[in-house]
Parts: C-alpha cells; structure tokens; sequence
C-alpha cells in the first residue's frame, strides 16, 4: 500500500511541476511579468505626478503658458526663430536655475 501512495504522490508531483497548464515554468513568467508590470505602474504614476505638477505651475499664469508652449511644442509666431538651451541632459538651462 505504502509504494501505491508514494508511487501516485511521485506522478502527481511530475503532473503538476511540468505537466498541468498551470506549471512551474508558467507560474514563474507570470511573477516576472507581474514584477514588469509593477515597475511600469510606479513610472507612471512618476510621469502622471509630474505632468500635474507641470500643469498646475503652467496653466495658472498666461506667461508661463506661452513659455511652455514654444519651448515643448516650439511654437512660434511667423516671423521669428524659437531656440531653446539645454544641457547634456536634454533639459532646460532655466529649470537648473530654480
């Protein structure tokens, strides 16, 4: 009886390790996955908290509108030429500053 028991525990073990749709190799790609999506998640909850911040400082002042129009979407009027200084980094000179 003891070998009956063993022997059907051993099979199960195999079945459910490598065999069954839910094995160990399946369940391992969707902790990594899971682990990916919680990195995602907490970058963009960065870019949401950094975009409301910028909207707050923008949209409450005109000036700053028109500042932040032309130097992310570098509008400009007809006649004139937008340039923007950055450093190494890619951002603003101005923003260093503050």
């Amino acid at each position: 009886m003891r070998k009956f028991y063993t022997g059907t525990f051993v099979v199960w073990l195999i079945w459910i390790l490598f065999l069954d749709d839910n094995n160990l190799s399946v369940v391992r790609e969707n902790y990594q996955k899971m682990k990916d999506l919680e990195r995602d998640l907490s970058y963009y909850k960065e870019q949401v908290r950094l975009v409301r911040q910028e909207r707050k400082e923008v949209f409450g002042n005109d000036a700053m509108l028109e500042k932040w129009a032309r130097e992310k979407y570098l509008m400009r009027k007809p006649t004139e030429d937008v340039y923007v200084i950055v450093d190494e980094n890619g951002e603003s000179i101005e923003k260093k500053d503050e």
